[in-house]
Order: C-alpha cells, then sequence, then structure tokens
C-alpha cells in the first residue's frame, strides 16, 4: 500500500501505524484519516495480525491533533480527499477493531491527539511525552468519547480539569493519573512496545477479541453521545466564536472570546 501521510508496516504479526508529518508535528488533516483508517482495516482483515502499535514520526510528537491551518469557515478543508474529515470513523475503529491497539506515545499528545491514545487499549510513553487537550483555546471540543470515555479513566473531576484548563501533563503524571500503563526512556519506547506486543501475541486472540468487546460494552452508550457531538461539532465550527479560536491560533495572536459571553 502507499501512503502519503502514515507508514504502515506488518511484521511477525505486528502491524506498526505511524502518523508521518513531522513537519506539523504530526497534527492529521482529511487524507491522514482517511489512510489511518485504511489501515487499520486492513490490520482489522489480516488474520496474521494480533496486534497493532500506533505511533508517529520522530521524537517531538506522537500527534498534535487536527491541523488548524486547514480549518476554515465550514470546517476543515476538504479539497484533498473531496469530503468531511472522519474523525467519528478512526475513533470507532481503533476502538472496535477485534485486536489490542498499543499506543507509542514519543511526545505531544495533545488535542484531537490526546483523544487517539485515550482510545487505545495500552497507552506507553516516552518520558519526553507530553498530554493535554486544547479544544476551549482554540475553538473546538470533543464532547463523545474524548470527554466522556476519559473521565472513565480518569475520574470526573481529573477530566473536567483537562479539558476546561487546556493543561499539559509530563509522561509521569499521565501515569499516575492512569492516562498510560507505563512510562519508559524516549530512545527504548520502539522497544518497550513491541516487547508488549509480542506478549500479547502469546495470549489467545479469541479471547482478546471478546475481552476487549466486553470492556467497550460497559461505554457503548458513548457511541450515541459521539454522533451527536461530532454533529454539533460541525455546526459549531461555523460560527464566529469557533472562528475567533482558530484565527487566532493561525495568527499567533491572544485569543479573546469575551463578546461571546454577552
Amino acid at each position: 500500500m502507499q501512503f502519503e501521510d502514515i507508514l504502515y508496516e506488518k511484521s511477525d504479526g505486528i502491524a506498526t501505524i505511524t502518523i508521518n508529518r513531522p513537519e506539523k508535528r504530526n497534527a492529521f488533516r482529511t487524507l491522514t484519516v482517511d489512510e489511518l483508517i485504511v489501515a487499520f482495516q486492513d490490520a482489522w482483515w489480516d488474520h496474521s495480525i494480533g496486534v497493532v502499535i500506533f505511533t508517529g514520526v520522530g521524537d517531538k510528537a506522537f500527534c498534535a491533533g487536527g491541523d488548524q491551518s486547514e480549518r476554515g469557515s465550514s470546517g476543515y478543508d476538504t479539497s484533498s480527499a473531496g469530503h468531511e474529515m472522519n474523525v467519528e470513523g478512526l475513533h470507532n475503529i481503533i476502538r472496535n477493531i477485534p485486536k489490542p491497539v498499543i499506543a507509542a506515545v514519543n511526545g505531544f499528545a495533545i488535542g484531537g491527539g490526546h483523544v487517539l491514545h485515550v482510545l487505545c487499549d495500552i497507552s506507553l510513553a516516552a518520558d519526553t511525552a507530553r498530554f493535554g487537550q486544547t479544544g476551549p483555546r482554540v475553538g473546538s471540543f470533543d464532547a463523545g468519547y474524548g470527554s466522556a470515555y476519559l473521565a472513565r479513566i480518569v475520574g470526573e473531576k481529573k477530566a473536567r480539569e483537562i479539558w476546561y484548563f487546556c493543561r499539559q501533563y509530563t509522561a509521569e503524571e499521565a501515569r499516575e493519573m492512569g492516562l498510560v500503563n507505563k512510562v519508559v526512556p524516549a530512545d527504548k519506547l520502539m522497544e518497550e512496545a513491541r516487547a508488549w506486543a509480542n506478549e500479547l501475541l502469546q495470549k489467545s486472540p479469541t479471547a482478546l477479541k471478546f475481552l476487549k468487546y466486553s470492556f467497550n460494552a460497559d461505554t457503548a452508550h458513548i457511541g450515541g453521545i459521539s454522533n451527536m457531538a461530532m454533529s454539533a461539532l460541525e455546526l459549531y465550527y461555523q460560527t464566529d466564536e469557533a472562528l475567533e479560536g482558530v484565527n487566532a491560533f493561525n495568527q499567533r495572536r491572544p485569543v479573546d472570546f469575551s463578546k461571546f459571553r454577552k
């Protein structure tokens, strides 16, 4: 398979999916999301694959979320792909692929990139990784899995702090709140991810599949919330309030939401 925005490799039962936009801190655009979905679908249907490792190129970022330079008055630019960005589809395939997905967080996991690692079954972090949300600061939000499921992981109070304040957290702070399973030196991250993947390959694939679906069942209702939230987000992106957030970010100026409180 030939991809422009990602790298995709399969070896010894492990599929490795890597976002390859280091110049954008691995932020995703519509094409990136399309290619990620194709790679996850291939890993889903390839019976030789038992585990997926999901990471980003370089040592700066796992994923910095949606590429804000491609956001306009009606959402993300669709000229490169000819359709709306299918982030919800990507969320669903990470959650529902009947194989464990390990996030190897090699740097910034911010905004929509933070949501991606949260959805993975296991998160391993380099000691240089940073975690956080940006939505309310740039005129965006994820009121589906990115918030409701996050609250199941770290608790209501911490999840609200993460979203309301848009602070960043170190890898060790993320481990302490239950966001990641283990922190390792940055130069050992992929070695550690492969070690966890190889350990999973020794387990019954059918048992792992049903365990994953059992865990998912407890939060399945969030899927309906996510459908509503993504539709609301499309409408919100068309408002002056949302545009103030993205314009301030792209123009590198302080954001001013004060007039929208009237």
